[in-house]
C-alpha cells in the first residue's frame, strides 16, 4: 500500500531560509503570517492530508463517480465526509479576503497547503481548486452584489464552483464556442449550449455548484470578441442567500477517463439556464483568464504533487527491495542480496525525481510569494514587476512542471519493476493521474506557445529582463562563495544557452513562424531548467549558510547540497541540447507533405 508524509520541512525550509518571508511582515497579509503561525498551518494542514484526504486516493480511484438517472453524481465512498471535514477545518479559506469569510494568509501558504492536498488526493483537490478559481474571477469582475452574494458561502466550502469552456468542437480556439446567451430584460440571460470536460461540474459535496460559463449574447461579434462570462447557479439564489428553485443545468454525463475517477469529469446541458452577466459583456474573455491562470499554476502544483508522492514511495520501496548485489561488491554482507538503492540507474530515478520535485517546490511558492506582491508590495513598480514575472512563469510553472512530473511519476513506476505495473502498489495510479495534468488547463504545446508567441515579447520583454538580471545577481552572488562558485558557474553557462536561444526566436520567428512554433517546446523546457537551476542556486546559498552556522551536522542541509550538485551536474547541460533542437529551426519539420504522413 502506498504513503504519503507532506514534506514540511522542506516547505519551511524554503519559505524561511530561502525567500525570508519574515522581512515582508509590514506588507498587507503578511502581519498575521508569523513563523510560527505558518509553520502551524504546514504542520496541521500535512496531517489533514495525510489523515482524512490520502486514505481516500484509492478509493475514488477505484470507484470513481456515479451518475444516476436524475442527473445528480455521487462521489466515492468517504469524500462526502472528508469534504466536510475539509470545511471544518477551513482549509479553503486560508487565502482568501477576509472581507467574505477568508484568512486572508498570504497566497505563498494557500499554494503550500494546495501541493500537500494534490499529493495527498489529486482528484479530491480539484473540488476546492475550481472553486478557488471562480471565486478569483468574481472578485476581481463581479459586481458587489455578486461578491456578497456567491463569494461568503463559496470561500467557506457551502457551495462549490466550476469553470465551463469546452465544447464538443472547440478547446483552446473559444471563438468558436457556440453556447448562447439570451437578454431576459431583468438582468437576468437564459443560456442555452452545451459544455464538455467540466471538472467538478456536479457532485454531492456541496449545496449549490455555482458555474462560471462562457457564452455569446445575442448580437455579439461571433468569434473571440463576442464572449462574456456568466454565473449560473444550480440552483437559483433566494433573497435569503438559501439555495432555491433548481437552475436548467444538468450533468448529461460522465466522462470515462484514464485517471482522477475520484472527480466528476462532466458533459454539462444548459437548457435556459439563468444566469448573470459578470463584468463588461463581451468582455468574458478577460474575466475567464483571471481562473485560467489561476488553474494552470494550480495543474502545475499537480504535476509536482504527483511527482512527489511517487518519489516518496519510490525510495521506500527502494530501500526495502533486495536485488542482485552492488556493482563495486557486496554492500550488505548479513543478506543474500543488498536493496537496489545501491545500483547506479535506480539511483538515477530517484535523484532525478528528487532534484525536480525539490526544485519546482521551491519555484511555485517563490512565485506564489511574487503573486503576493504583485498586489501588496510597497510601490507600484515592485507590484509590477512581480506581476511581470509571475506572467512570464506561468506557463513555465504549468508545461515544465507537468512534462517533468509524468515523467517523475514513471520513473518512480519503474523503481517497483513489474510491482510497479499492479494497482494494488499506488504507482500505476499516479502515472495515470498525473497525466492529465499536461492535456487539461491549455495542453502543455499551448502553454509553450503562450510563451514564446505572448509572455517573451510583452512589454518589450521586461519580464525576461528582470528574470535575467535577478539571476546574474544570484550568480555574482554565489561566485564570491568557494563552496557555490563551482554551482554559480554552471547556471551562469545554462543561462548563456537560454539567451542565445531567446536572441535566435527574435531573430527568426519574426521572420517565419514556424521557427517559433517549432522551437516553443524546447525553449519552454530550457527556461524551466534554468528556473528550476536558479531556485537550486537560491537553496545551496541558504543550506550552504546553515552548514557553515552551526548545522554542520544536520543531514538535511547536507543533502540539499548533494542535491544541488546533482542538479547542476544532470540536469544543466540538457539547456544546450534543447538550444540545438531550436536552432534546428522547421524546416525538416515542416517538409514531410501532409498525405506522406499516412502509412501506405
Amino acid at each position: 500500500m502506498p504513503s504519503y508524509t507532506a514534506p514540511v520541512r522542506d516547505t519551511q525550509f524554503v519559505m524561511s531560509d530561502v525567500l525570508n518571508l519574515e522581512k515582508y511582515a509590514n506588507l498587507p497579509g503578511f502581519a498575521n503570517a508569523d513563523t510560527d503561525t505558518i509553520n502551524a498551518v504546514l504542520e496541521e494542514g500535512g496531517k489533514f492530508v495525510s489523515e482524512v484526504m490520502f486514505p481516500l486516493n484509492q478509493v475514488g480511484d477505484h470507484e470513481g463517480c456515479t451518475r444516476h438517472e436524475d442527473g445528480s453524481v455521487t462521489t466515492p465512498t468517504g469524500f462526502k465526509e472528508a469534504y466536510d471535514k475539509f470545511v471544518e477545518g477551513g482549509w479553503g479559506t486560508l487565502g482568501q479576503n477576509p472581507e467574505y469569510g477568508g484568512q486572508g494568509l498570504p497566497h505563498i501558504v494557500s499554494m503550500a497547503f494546495e501541493e500537500y492536498m494534490s499529493s495527498g488526493n489529486m482528484a479530491f483537490g480539484m473540488y476546492p481548486g475550481l472553486t478557488a478559481g471562480a471565486i478569483a474571477a468574481i472578485n476581481v469582475k463581479g459586481s458587489d452584489e455578486q461578491k456578497q452574494t456567491y463569494m461568503p458561502k463559496m470561500i467557506s466550502g457551502e457551495w462549490t464552483g466550476t469553470m465551463n469552456l469546452t465544447e464538443p468542437h472547440c478547446g483552446t480556439d473559444l471563438g468558436l464556442i457556440r453556447t448562447k446567451a439570451v437578454d431576459n430584460g431583468d438582468g437576468s440571460y437564459r443560456i442555452t449550449g452545451q459544455k464538455i470536460f467540466i471538472s467538478a461540474g456536479e457532485h454531492d459535496l456541496a449545496s449549490n455548484i455555482i458555474h462560471l460559463v462562457l457564452a455569446k449574447r445575442e448580437g455579439a461579434p461571433d468569434d473571440v470578441k463576442g464572449i462574456s462570462l456568466f454565473i449560473v447557479p444550480k440552483f437559483i439564489v433566494n433573497e435569503d442567500g438559501s439555495p432555491g428553485a433548481r437552475n436548467g443545468v444538468m450533468c448529461g454525463s460522465i466522462e470515462e477517463k484514464m485517471g482522477i475517477h475520484g472527480n466528476a469529469t462532466c458533459v454539462m446541458n444548459y437548457d435556459d439556464a439563468t444566469g448573470y452577466l459578470v463584468g463588461e459583456p463581451e468582455k468574458g474573455l478577460a474575466a475567464m483568464f483571471i481562473m485560467m491562470n489561476a488553474a494552470r499554476l494550480g495543474v502545475g502544483i499537480q504535476g509536482l504533487s504527483q511527482g512527489e508522492v511517487a518519489y516518496q514511495n519510490a525510495v521506500t520501496y527502494a530501500n526495502e527491495r533486495r536485488q542482485g548485489r552492488a556493482l563495486t561488491g557486496v554492500a550488505d554482507p548479513d543478506a543474500k542480496a543488498d536493496t537496489i538503492m545501491v545500483h547506479p540507474d535506480v539511483r538515477r530515478m530517484l535523484m532525478d525525481a528528487r532534484a525536480f520535485t525539490e526544485g519546482a517546490r521551491a519555484l511555485s511558492l517563490w512565485a506564489a510569494l511574487q503573486i503576493d506582491l504583485a498586489h501588496s508590495a510597497q510601490t507600484e513598480e515592485e507590484r509590477a514587476e512581480a506581476d511581470e514575472i509571475v506572467g512570464l512563469l506561468t506557463p513555465v510553472i504549468k508545461g515544465y512542471f507537468t512534462d517533468k512530473g509524468f515523467e517523475t511519476a514513471v520513473n518512480a513506476q519503474q523503481v517497483y519493476g513489474g510491482h510497479g505495473y499492479v494497482t494494488e502498489w499506488g504507482m500505476e495510479q499516479y502515472v495515470r493521474d498525473a497525466r492529465i495534468a499536461q492535456i487539461y488547463e491549455g495542453t502543455n504545446g499551448v502553454q509553450a506557445m503562450d510563451l514564446v508567441g505572448r509572455k517573451l515579447g510583452r512589454n518589450g520583454g521586461k519580464a525576461l529582463m528582470q528574470f535575467a538580471q535577478m539571476m546574474n545577481d544570484e550568480i555574482a552572488s554565489a561566485k564570491e562563495d568557494e563552496a557555490l562558485k563551482p554551482l554559480a558557474e554552471k547556471l551562469e553557462k545554462a543561462g548563456g544557452e537560454l539567451q542565445a536561444a531567446t536572441m535566435w526566436l527574435m531573430q527568426n520567428g519574426m521572420a517565419n513562424p514556424n521557427n517559433a512554433g517549432a522551437g516553443a517546446v524546447p525553449y519552454l523546457h530550457l527556461m524551466g531548467i534554468v528556473s528550476l537551476g536558479l531556485m537550486w542556486l537560491k537553496m545551496a546559498r541558504a543550506a550552504q549558510a546553515k552548514l557553515t552556522n552551526g548545522s554542520a551536522d544536520d543531514p538535511f542541509y547536507q543533502a540539499k547540497m548533494i542535491t544541488a550538485r546533482y542538479y547542476m551536474d544532470r540536469y544543466l547541460p540538457d539547456a544546450g541540447a534543447l538550444r540545438r533542437k531550436l536552432e534546428a529551426g522547421a524546416e525538416s519539420m515542416m517538409a514531410l507533405p501532409e498525405d506522406m504522413f499516412a502509412r501506405a
